[in-house]
């Protein structure tokens, strides 16, 4: 029996992208910049009414930037929470979704999503638990324990953390809710506050590189020793986009962690820290995974019902 024909949505910080999937075979996509709400889920959801009329699918998958509503029972499930994304705050992005299907449909984090695509498909394949850090347009983490993605209350904002500054570094920090929280630091507006051009466009020996390998290495380190992940995962723009970065960030992890989890050590450093195998289709695909999971509980329940 061939695999159900799935829609999968990441609605990301800067893009949003719409597949058409079998599998882990995308067989359509849309993309499109995230400007307003209206227009963005609009633009997605009408074309996921064109492709259900040409291809019908069988369930979709959202992973969706945060903070996001994700228990089911509650009045505003699906709706984004307050967010420094101008105008976003409110915006029912289930609701905009699902208009015009019947099809089964489960949100989650964008970064949860690309965890679960990464333990699937990808760099997470040998290991129960993982963290997924995207640091680009915001700095968010999804966490795989025993691989199930970690909620709660809400869903982790490890982004918002606040961790112990680095030497010297006097910048205030963007973030509208706590200043020099890791994202108010190291995200690519962060950046381009600090640098006074986008991250992409500074060299790669400007000393101030320094104090963004710190942070995300502080990050990365506070991660290892609460949730225990047996591997962290870089992914976003700049996670993947300069490399040099990682080999530096590995050797502060190092620092950091002086030698306390046994599990990570000069020899297993390469192995701890990598970037994301999937690249920028972990977004997509752990959508696309997202949406199979939806159809088989659909599947089992009907099953149950019939039985």
């Amino acid at each position: 029996m061939d695999d159900p024909i799935i829609a999968g949505v990441e609605l990301g910080g800067t893009k949003a992208v719409a597949v058409l999937a079998r599998g882990r075979s995308i067989i359509d996509r849309f993309r499109l910049p995230t400007t307003t709400p209206t227009e963005t889920l609009s633009r997605i959801a009408d074309q996921l009414a064109r492709w259900h009329v040409d291809r019908p699918f069988e369930a979709l998958g959202v992973g969706s930037f945060g903070p996001v509503r994700l228990d089911p029972e509650a009045e505003d499930y699906g709706r984004i929470l307050d967010t420094p994304k101008p105008d976003w705050s409110g915006a029912d992005v289930i609701g905009a979704l699902t208009r015009g299907h019947d099809r089964p449909c489960r949100i989650d984090t964008d970064v949860n999503a690309a965890v679960l695509a990464e333990k699937r498909w990808g760099a997470a394949r040998d290991v129960a638990s993982a963290c997924y850090l995207t640091l680009g347009t915001g700095v968010g983490g999804g966490l795989l324990i025993d691989g199930a993605p970690v909620r709660g209350a809400l869903h982790p904002e490890v982004g918002h953390l606040r961790m112990r500054r680095a030497t010297g570094d006097a910048f205030a920090g963007i973030c509208p809710f706590h200043g020099d929280c890791v994202e108010g630091l190291v995200s690519g507006p962060a950046l381009h506050a600090r640098f006074g051009r986008p991250g992409e466009h500074v060299d790669d020996d400007d000393p101030r590189w320094s104090f963004f390998i710190h942070d995300v290495a502080a990050l990365i380190s506070a991660l290892s020793l609460t949730a225990s992940p047996g591997r962290v995962i870089l992914g976003g723009g700049i996670g993947i986009g300069r490399a040099f970065l990682l080999g530096q960030i590995r050797t502060r992890v190092l620092a950091e962690l002086n030698g306390y989890l046994p599990h990570v050590t000069p020899a297993t450093i390469d192995r701890f820290i990598v970037t994301a195998e999937l690249g920028e289709e972990a977004g997509p695909l752990g959508a696309v995974s997202l949406g199979q999971a939806a159809y088989f509980e659909g599947v089992s329940r009907k099953e149950l019902r019939l039985g």
